[in-house]
C-alpha cells in the first residue's frame, strides 16, 4: 500500500503525521508525532527567524524524514504558516526543508499557504469525526502566530473563513510577558483578542455557528486539563465535549499558575506552559463571544485531535 506523510510547520511545533493508504483510498494512521521547536520565537519583534530557532526545527525535521523512511514514504507534503510568513530570512528555512524533504520525493519543499488554505486544510481535518447534524459548524484552529476561523456545513460547504494574527505565543511576547501575567497584562491581552475576533467576524458568519470545534495544543491540553487527565490521552481528548463552565474554571486556574506550576501537571507539555495561560484568554474571550451571539445556545466545544495534518494528508490521496 503507498504510504503519505504530512508536516505542519506553526509558529510554537512542528508535526507530523504518516499515513498508508488502501485500494479504496482508505488511510490508516501509523505515526502522529509532536515537537515543540518555538519557529516563530521573536519574529514578532525581529521579522527575522531566529538561527537557534531554525537549527531547533532543522534536528526535528531530519528526525521526521528518518521515520518517513523508515515507513516508506513516497509522498509528503509540508506546511509552514506564520512564523514564516512573517519572517524576512525564510529563504534559510526553506533551503533546509528543501534538503531534508528531497530525500523522500524529489522536489518537494515546505510551503508558505495562504490562511484561507490552512483554515480549509483544518476545517477538513478537525471535523472528520463530527455528526454533521450538529452543523453549521465553526472550527478554531488556534496557533502560536495565528487563529483560523472556519464556519461550514460541511468540508465542501465552507461559509467563509478567516486568519487572525492572534496566538498564543504572540500574545505572550507582545503582551503577557509576566509569569504568571498581570491583572494589567491580561486586561490588555482581552481587549486585544476582542479585536480580532471581532476582525474575524466582520469576514465570517460566527452568528450562524450552533457547534463550535477547538483543535490544537492550546485545546487539546485544555480539554485534558478540564478533565483531570493522569495522563496526556489523545483517545480521550478526542470528540470531548467541554461545557464553558468548566472551561472557563479550567482556564482560570491555569492563568493563575506560574509556567513551573503548569509544568508539573503531567498533560502539560514543557514547551507549552509559557505560552498557554495566553491560550486560555484567547479561549475565554472566544467563550464570551459565542455564548453572547447565540444567546446561550452555544455553551460548549467540541475538542478535535485532528486537524490541519489530516486535511494536509487527504490532500494528498
Amino acid at each position: 500500500m503507498p504510504v503519505v506523510a504530512g508536516v505542519d510547520c506553526g509558529t510554537n511545533s512542528i508535526r507530523l503525521l504518516i499515513c498508508s493508504v488502501d485500494e479504496d483510498g482508505a488511510l490508516t494512521e501509523i505515526t502522529r508525532e509532536n515537537t515543540i521547536v518555538r519557529l516563530g520565537q521573536s519574529v514578532d519583534a525581529t521579522g527575522q527567524l531566529h538561527p537557534d530557532a531554525i537549527a531547533r526545527t532543522r534536528e526535528a525535521l531530519a528526525s521526521y524524514v528518518e521515520r518517513m523512511s523508515a515507513e516508506g514514504v513516497t509522498s509528503v507534503r509540508m506546511v509552514a504558516t506564520s512564523a514564516t510568513r512573517d519572517a524576512s530570512n525564510r529563504d534559510d528555512f526553506f533551503s533546509m526543508t528543501a534538503a531534508l524533504l528531497g530525500r523522500i520525493q524529489p522536489g518537494a519543499v515546505a510551503e508558505v499557504i495562504s490562511g484561507e488554505e490552512e483554515a480549509a486544510l483544518s476545517f477538513a481535518g478537525a471535523t472528520v469525526d463530527v455528526d454533521s447534524a450538529r452543523g453549521p459548524l465553526c472550527v478554531i484552529d488556534l496557533g502560536g502566530g495565528s487563529t483560523e476561523f472556519i464556519v461550514g456545513k460541511h468540508a465542501r460547504d465552507i461559509a467563509g473563513a478567516y486568519s487572525t494574527q492572534m496566538g498564543c505565543v504572540r500574545l505572550t511576547e507582545r503582551i503577557m510577558v509576566s509569569d504568571p501575567a498581570t491583572e494589567e497584562e491580561t486586561a490588555r491581552a482581552r481587549h486585544y483578542v476582542d479585536e480580532k475576533i471581532a476582525e474575524a467576524a466582520a469576514h465570517v458568519p460566527l452568528d450562524e455557528a450552533v457547534t463550535v470545534v477547538g483543535c490544537a495544543g492550546t485545546f487539546t491540553t485544555l480539554s485534558a486539563l478540564a478533565q483531570e487527565l493522569g495522563e496526556y490521552d489523545p483517545e480521550a481528548i478526542h470528540m470531548s465535549e467541554i461545557s464553558f463552565e468548566r472551561m472557563g474554571e479550567t482556564t482560570a486556574k491555569l492563568r493563575a499558575q506560574t509556567s513551573a506550576q503548569r509544568k508539573e501537571n503531567p498533560v502539560m507539555h514543557p514547551g507549552r506552559a509559557d505560552v498557554i495561560g495566553s491560550g486560555a484568554v484567547i479561549v475565554e474571550q472566544l467563550m464570551h463571544t459565542f455564548h453572547g451571539r447565540s444567546a446561550g445556545r452555544v455553551d460548549s466545544f467540541i475538542i478535535s485531535e485532528k486537524d490541519i495534518l489530516d486535511g494536509i494528508v487527504a490532500g494528498l490521496v
